[in-house]
């Protein structure tokens, strides 16, 4: 009887250990482990025509060196960039209170004082500090002295390249895309080995272009290096400043006044035919844009008379003679002398390029997937009446005068320019945010400064606090114990029962 017993404990007792064992891994696999602290992050976006605010978190551990980052909120501040606050003292940092107030209640209050903040300035600050760089100067440090008075950890402000620009924005599209990581089913981060897209970025003051390439840059200036996540990537990017939408519109109109010699008033091929408008000289030459065609003397206070006239082919014409596309001491170039390689892959357009996209869509009906729709769309466009397209997008209507010449320009831009065709053209992906995340530039920027920031080491997130270690072996040394006694009593049972029998 006794030998039955123990036959019967023995498996018993290994199905317990086994049980045990199971038990230990599940408590040290991610799955079930407490959930990591955020640390988080704050980015101002301080761009040419408004200033944006974006709160990032990401968990205290890390991966290959760079967190992983999401969008936490996000806040847009009233009135234009900070540029626009140039000769009113205090007035650009005024400007960010209230997102800087937001941000003290959208992040935990005990994690405040850990919270980097950077700003970022982009393509209008890059102008005044070509225009006039004690101003900018002055900006920029009464910026910092508005953030330095929140209870944040403030990193600095800056003036971002526009290859800084455009390569952050690249690495943002290629995050949100999961090009770089992501999160597998087994449960771990993993690299899922995808080819990676370019960006291209139309903001109020500059445009960028940013891929990767298997071609020789031939301009060291658009050539930079990054690594994320354990991996290295070689961009080719370059910002062309001065086109952007806003200073595009501006160097358009001085490029017709100076072509029409000066006068009172101008006729304008990209205006709707039935609208014209009146505004001051200093609207369009007060700008390092449009210095060149800049009359020797003249009075910025004095009013212009803009009347349209609505012509596609009179607009594409003038456009056109924004762009230089002679001269290239390079293999090739893009335009006014700027090395290009052949385009590769796919591309995400976003900023200007989505509003843009999207009005032609909801204008015109046509959905622009290729060089073709685009020249018919821009075409509509300009050949519509301002009446006509108040109708379809009456909330744009102090907007709709300027959709012509913005469309147009896009469609140098991208075919002319860039190069685009109808192979890479469809590959374009005209996008605004992608899930709850904006696109732009400030997400690569924090998930880039982000691997300076202080982290938990990943072995430490996996591991089981002491006092587990403790309470699992307290209980592995009972059950040995409890065991160990039953097969003890059961054994002195049967031998006590033996010797009745002898």
């Amino acid at each position: 009887m006794a030998k039955q017993r123990c036959q019967i404990i023995a498996p018993v007792s290994l199905l317990l250990l086994g049980i045990l064992a199971i038990l230990l891994l599940a408590i040290t696999t991610d799955d079930v482990r407490e959930p990591p602290d955020y640390m988080y992050g704050i980015v101002l976006d301080a761009g040419s025509s408004h200033t944006a605010m974006y709160v990032y978190k990401w968990p205290a551990d890390k991966q290959n060196g760079t967190g992983i980052v999401t969008q936490h909120s996000e806040c847009h501040v009233k009135g234009g960039g900070i540029s626009s606050y140039a000769k009113q003292r205090g007035s650009a940092g005024h400007s960010l209170e209230t997102c800087l107030n937001q941000a003290t209640t959208d992040i935990p209050k005990s994690r405040h004082h850990l919270t980097p903040v950077y700003l970022g300035a982009t393509a209008g600050m890059r102008l005044l500090n070509i225009s006039d760089p004690t101003e900018s100067e002055q900006i920029m440090a009464e910026v910092g002295q508005k953030i330095r008075s929140y209870p944040f950890s403030f990193r600095g402000a800056a003036i971002l390249s526009g290859r800084e620009e455009g390569a952050y924005g690249w690495v943002t599209v290629n995050y949100l895309l999961e090009n770089f990581i992501k999160y597998g089913f087994v449960g771990r981060w993993l690299w899922p080995g995808k080819e990676t897209v370019g960006a291209l970025d139309f903001g109020g003051a500059s445009t960028q272009i940013t891929f990767v390439t298997q071609e020789a840059v031939e301009d060291e200036a658009n050539r930079m290096t990054l690594r994320l996540y354990g991996q290295e990537y070689t961009l080719y990017t370059h910002s062309f400043l001065c086109y952007g939408r806003d200073q595009v519109l501006r160097r358009l109109l001085a490029h017709l006044i100076q072509s029409q010699g000066y006068g009172n008033s101008v006729s304008h091929p990209c205006y709707p035919s039935d609208h014209s408008v009146s505004l001051k000289l200093e609207k369009v030459f007060d700008s390092p844009c449009t210095a060149r065609q800049r009359p020797a003397s003249y009075d910025g206070q004095s009013v212009l008379s803009v009347q349209g006239t609505g012509h596609y082919e009179h607009c594409l014409g003038n456009v056109s003679q924004i762009f230089s596309f002679s001269g290239c001491s390079f293999s090739r170039c893009s335009f006014d002398g700027v090395f290009q390689p052949g385009l590769s892959g796919g591309f995400m357009a976003f900023s200007a390029f989505f509003y843009i996209h999207s009005f032609l869509q909801r204008t015109t009906g046509i959905t622009v997937t290729s060089p073709s729709l685009l020249q018919e769309a821009a075409r509509t466009v300009c050949n519509m009446s301002f009446e006509e397209m108040l109708e379809k997008a009456p909330d744009q209507k102090s907007r709709l005068q300027d959709y012509c010449a913005a469309s147009v320009f896009v469609q140098v831009l991208m075919l002319r320019g860039y190069g685009f065709d109808e192979i890479s053209f469809p590959r374009i992906s005209f996008q605004k945010k992608a899930g709850d995340t904006s696109v732009g530039w400030a997400l690569g920027y924090m998930l880039t400064l982000s691997s300076l920031l202080p982290a938990e080491g990943m072995a430490m997130r996996k591991a089981l606090r002491p006092e587990a270690w403790i309470s699992l072996l307290f209980l592995f040394a009972c059950l040995l114990l409890a065991a160990l006694a039953y097969l003890l009593a059961n054994a002195f049972r049967g031998n006590k029962g033996g010797g009745d029998v002898i």
